[in-house]
C-alpha cells in the first residue's frame, strides 16, 4: 500500500466520528463509537506503528527527529513523516471535538452553537477550541477555565 492510500484511509477514518457528533450527538452509536475511545485507540496504535517505523527502523527521512527544528523539519520531509504527523492531529483534534462535544451536552449549550466548533477544530484544532470557549461564555455556560465544573 503506498502513502497515498494510507493518508486517504486515515483521513476518512474519521469523518464518521465528525459527522456523528454534528449530526446525532446523543445517539448510541456516537456515545459507542466516538466517546468511547476507540478511535484514539485504533489511530494511536497506528500513529506507534508509523512513529516506530520511520524513528527505529531506518523508514524515514535520514536525520529526522524530534530534539532540533532542523529534525522535525526532516522528519516531515518523508512521507511517513507526514503520516505520522497526520495521525497525531487527527487523534487530537478527534479528541477534543468529542470532549467539546460531552462538555456542551453537560452545559447545555446549544447544538446548533457547537456544530461550527466543531467544524473549525477538524479544520484549524485550536481555532475550534478557542470558539468554542467564546461559546461557552458567551452563552453563559461556562468560562475560560477547561476544567470547572
Amino acid at each position: 500500500m503506498n502513502y497515498e492510500t494510507l493518508y486517504t484511509i486515515i483521513n476518512l477514518s474519521v469523518m464518521p466520528a465528525w459527522l456523528l457528533l454534528a449530526i446525532l450527538p446523543r445517539a448510541p452509536i456516537t456515545q459507542a463509537l466516538v466517546h468511547s475511545g476507540l478511535y484514539p485507540l485504533v489511530l494511536g496504535v497506528f500513529y506507534i506503528v508509523v512513529m516506530v517505523m520511520t524513528l527505529f527502523f531506518g523508514m524515514g527521512a535520514e536525520g529526522g527527529g524530534f530534539s532540533s527544528a532542523a529534525g522535525v523539519s526532516q522528519l516531515f520531509s518523508h512521507p511517513l513523516g507526514i503520516l505520522v504527523g497526520w495521525s497525531h492531529y487527527l487523534v487530537f483534534d478527534l479528541f477534543v471535538g468529542a470532549w467539546q462535544a460531552r462538555d456542551a451536552q453537560r452545559r447545555g449549550v446549544p447544538h446548533l452553537a457547537l456544530v461550527p466548533c466543531l467544524f473549525f477544530t477538524l479544520m484549524l484544532g485550536p481555532v475550534g477550541l478557542l470558539l468554542y470557549l467564546v461559546v461557552r461564555k458567551l452563552t453563559g455556560k461556562g468560562g475560560w477555565n477547561l476544567v470547572e465544573a
